[in-house]
């Protein structure tokens, strides 16, 4: 069975991992300015925009305890649903556009083993153009109860790095943390052929809670 996060872990918020290359240089600037702001004009006037940027880089890379629902598929990101389309070989795509606002830690949609986690280059135009089908993009596959689940990581135009946390063959529970989108962007996840999205487009959903497929 699945992990299940304790009750007890409800609220906790970690920081994401990976997420030192922008959040450590940032924080550092904010406490030499502060430390410094009592004797010179010039760490003054750097005090409030850099300990506004590295509260906002703490914000941004949140990394919140979630309770993981049941249910076959579930969200792999927090954002809402940009489109749901049918795919010629029977599967349907469940688009979700997560702004900068949102986590961006990624978590696995089912229970398997990651069969593969391509890196696959591209641009970095903005996630909810048209465009975006060409960006850079992680593509993960699972071998699940459900047979081969597809995943795609999409970069955008903020979002212009993807760091896969595990590597192909490891084995994952549903929910487990399994990458981050740095700055946002969008996941896809492709449902099986016979697995009717639960979700509608414009909906909110939650990564590790909003289940995606409906009975």
């Amino acid at each position: 069975m699945p992990h299940r996060s304790p009750s007890s872990s409800r609220g906790r918020v970690r920081i994401a991992r990976r997420a030192s290359p922008w959040l450590l240089p940032t924080v550092a600037t904010a406490a030499v300015s502060l430390a410094g702001a009592g004797r010179s004009g010039k760490a003054r006037a750097v005090a409030v925009p850099a300990t506004a940027l590295a509260a906002g880089m703490l914000w941004f890379f949140r990394d919140p305890e979630r309770d993981i629902a049941q249910g076959r598929i579930i969200s792999p990101a927090d954002g809402v649903v940009q489109s749901i389309m049918p795919w010629q070989d029977g599967r349907t795509r469940v688009a979700i556009f997560m702004s900068p606002l949102n986590v961006h830690v990624n978590r696995a949609p089912v229970a398997g083993t990651v069969t593969s986690v391509e890196h696959v280059p591209g641009g970095f135009v903005p996630a909810f153009n048209k465009e975006s089908e060409h960006n850079e993009r992680v593509v993960w596959h699972f071998d699940t109860e459900l047979g081969d689940l597809e995943m795609v990581q999409i970069a955008g135009t903020v979002a212009r790095r993807i760091v896969p946390y595990v590597p192909e063959g490891t084995k994952v529970e549903q929910g487990e943390r399994i990458g981050l989108i740095r700055f946002g962007s969008r996941v896809d996840v492709y449902l099986p052929e016979g697995i009717e999205a639960a979700v509608e487009v414009g909906q909110t959903t939650t990564a590790g809670v909003t289940r995606l497929d409906r009975d």
